[in-house]
């Protein structure tokens, strides 16, 4: 298990007759910051938990570095997994909580307190060692997860929607916390999340499942300009999927703009159904005959520069060029 790299091949679960996930391909090369996404359902969280070990797959083989753990119990395969509700132990200190799983293994006391320490230090903890988890905010709780989880030094860490019970702002400083942490120590995260802005931050690697099926993986960028479905479109947000000349294809909202277009350009009109001012920018929804409801993202000073009512009827235009054309099974 030296290089780190995991490898999904064919790997299957079935919960009795339903398939949670179908035949997964996939590999993730060491030091990896890997985001599956997707809805519920479809498959993200199950895949981790193979991973883990915590589920055992129904077919298929999971392969980390130079050995298959498909097999093995969670506590051989060099992962490690920080659950969505963090699981810490109410009786025990934090140095306590993080040093649990060397205490299992055998380890003095003393070498687990300096293992802890130096995790601690790693995430901002020292300073509450001794404290409770009732004692701590729901930040530094996390931060107590993840410590715990970082201890053994696993060969990836695996992460089930670590950020859902975080407010708006707290969660934003620990994605930053996150990647921080995910380059230093140089190892794959694995993060199963529902929320395309966070797979967008954090990944280097986005794998998009839906109905037990990887629809598209590739770099946040490739996956947000060059979505393969529609699926993958509307789901990563910002896309309009059309038909237009007998093609399924899609083309940013923010690449839309007012007004006739020129030669290279594909010019729409029709009547606005929706206005919404939001700061930097105003979006537009509106109703054409040729391809349906369009959403624009127009830039402030372009917007009000040509101000549009609901009920007007309006040009819009978009650049050819800015067209992906989706698969056939979009």
């Amino acid at each position: 298990m030296s290089d780190g790299t995991l490898e999904l091949v064919k790997v299957t679960k079935r919960y009795g007759e339903t398939v949670a996930v179908d035949a997964v391909d996939l590999r993730v090369p060491a030091g990896t910051y890997c985001c599956f996404l997707g809805p519920s359902g479809c498959g993200k969280s199950s895949t981790l938990r193979m991973i883990a070990g915590h589920e055992i797959a129904s077919s298929g083989d999971i392969l980390l570095g130079h050995g298959n753990i498909t097999n093995l119990p969670p506590s051989k395969r060099g992962t490690a997994m920080m659950f969505q509700n963090y699981a810490l132990f109410p009786h025990l200190t934090v140095r306590d909580n993080i040093a649990f799983s060397l205490k299992m293994r055998g380890q003095d006391k003393a070498a687990r307190y300096a293992k802890a320490a130096s995790v601690m230090e790693l995430v901002d903890l020292g300073p509450f060692a001794d404290r409770m988890p009732a004692q701590l905010s729901g930040g530094q709780q996390q931060r107590v997860a993840l410590a715990r989880a970082l201890v053994t030094d696993p060969g990836i860490l695996l992460l089930d929607e670590p950020l859902s019970a975080l407010d708006p702002f707290l969660r934003l400083r620990v994605r930053t916390e996150l990647k921080r942490l995910q380059r230093e120590l140089g190892i794959s995260f694995l993060h199963v999340t529902h929320g395309q802005d966070e797979a967008m931050a954090l990944a280097d690697l986005v794998v998009i499942m839906k109905d037990g099926k990887i629809e598209q993986s590739g770099t946040p960028q490739d996956v947000f300009h060059r979505p393969r479905t529609a699926f993958v479109a509307r789901f990563m947000g910002g896309h309009n999927v059309v038909t237009l000349e007998g093609q399924p294809l899609t083309v940013r909202a923010d690449r839309i703009r007012l007004g006739q277009g020129g030669e290279a350009t594909r010019t729409l009109s029709g009547e606005v159904r929706g206005v919404e001012y939001q700061g930097a920018s105003v979006t537009l929804v509106i109703a054409t005959q040729r391809a349906g409801e369009i959403t624009a993202v127009i830039p402030e000073e372009l917007y009000f520069a040509a101000a549009a009512e609901l009920g007007d009827t309006r040009t819009i235009h978009w650049a050819r060029q800015d067209e992906v054309v989706l698969s056939a099974s979009a």
